[in-house]
């Protein structure tokens, strides 16, 4: 458990009320717009989307998925994670009542700090270029842009341009991932 002035920022267990706080996230269509993934329908498919993207990344250590509770009444708001694979994506979602109050920010500092504790060395992080806000908040965090890509989204099958961020946690500045550059033909550099 990682506690900021505001916040505890903790595991997402597979109870009643942390599902149903991830429910009312990830079903809410206006949060959900830029993510890779539709709406939830239902707390069956929450169940299953919890199952199938953190409950077995829990299992083969692939990376950290914690809620964003305030700390005054425990109330879940939101989830940060950032994941296991080779990019070591960060992302974020939160409850649109809270947007605007600089919450990913405080808590993606606490997490960053955690991963540097851990070994980390890199988090990247993509948005869609249309998402502006997101890309605020991972300059608050430290994050740099280094590149832009355009991809086919699945299961949206609608094109997406990205912008990649990039913190190199050890200091290496040089270290630039590569992989988006690389996958898709169309990337380029924006001037920012």
């Amino acid at each position: 458990m990682i506690e900021t002035r505001r916040l505890i920022i903790r595991e997402i267990e597979e109870t009643e009320s942390d599902l149903n706080a991830i429910h009312k996230i990830l079903s809410d269509d206006e949060v959900n717009q830029y993510l890779p993934w539709y709406p939830m329908k239902s707390i069956e498919d929450t169940k299953r989307f919890y199952k199938n993207n953190i409950e077995r990344n829990y299992k083969r250590n692939k990376g950290y998925y914690f809620l964003v509770c305030l700390k005054e009444n425990t109330l879940p708001i939101g989830y940060i994670a950032v994941n296991g694979a080779q990019g070591h994506d960060f992302g974020y979602g939160l409850q649109k009542e809270y947007w605007g109050k600089g919450i990913m920010t405080e808590a993606g500092k606490e997490l960053i700090a955690f991963l540097k504790e851990q070994g980390w060395t890199y988090i990247t992080g993509t948005h869609d270029i249309h998402n502006v806000t997101s890309g605020r908040v991972m300059e608050k965090l430290g994050l740099s842009y280094n590149y832009s890509y355009e991809e086919q989204w699945q299961p949206k099958d609608i094109t997406v341009t990205f912008r990649l961020y990039q913190l190199n946690l050890d200091g290496n500045k040089k270290r630039v991932y590569k992989k988006y550059w690389d996958d898709y033909p169309r990337h380029f550099i924006e001037d920012l």
